[in-house]
C-alpha cells in the first residue's frame, strides 16, 4: 500500500497535510519523520507522578500542535484531551486517554518509520 493511502487508513487528513506543505508531498514525508522523532526523543506514556504533570503537559501540548499541523487527526484529538484533563487536574482520566491513544500512535510511527527505511533503500 502507497504510504500516503496507509496513513488515511490511519486517521490521518493526508491532503490536509499536504495543502499545508503547500502540496510538497517530500517535505511533507520530512515532517512526518521528524514527527517520529519527537516522540522518540519525549515519549508519551502514562508513566509519571502527580508531580510531574506540568512537564507532562508541557511535551504533550507540544506533540499536540506537530501532530495539528501535519495533520494527524487521531493524535491530535488524543492530545487535545490528554491536555485539556491534565490542565483540569484530571490525571487518572489523562492516564486512561494515554493508553487508549497508545496503540494507534504506534501503529502511525511505524508506518512512518517503515515508510523512510522503503524510501532510503530505492
Amino acid at each position: 500500500m502507497e504510504f500516503f493511502e496507509e496513513m488515511k487508513t490511519l486517521g490521518m487528513d493526508v491532503e490536509e497535510g499536504l495543502d499545508r506543505m503547500v502540496g510538497n508531498a517530500a517535505l511533507y514525508e520530512r515532517m512526518l519523520a521528524k514527527f517520529a522523532d519527537m516522540l522518540d526523543e519525549t515519549p508519551v506514556t502514562d508513566d509519571f507522578h502527580d508531580g510531574d504533570c506540568e512537564e507532562v503537559t508541557r511535551c504533550i501540548h507540544a506533540l499536540k500542535g506537530a501532530a495539528g499541523n501535519l495533520s494527524i487527526r487521531p493524535l491530535y484529538d488524543a492530545y487535545t484531551e490528554i491536555v485539556n484533563l491534565l490542565r483540569a487536574g484530571e490525571i487518572s482520566q489523562a492516564k486512561n486517554e494515554i493508553r487508549r491513544i497508545l496503540p494507534t500512535q504506534e501503529r502511525i510511527v511505524e508506518c512512518i518509520r517503515r515508510h523512510g527505511q522503503e524510501g532510503q533503500a530505492e
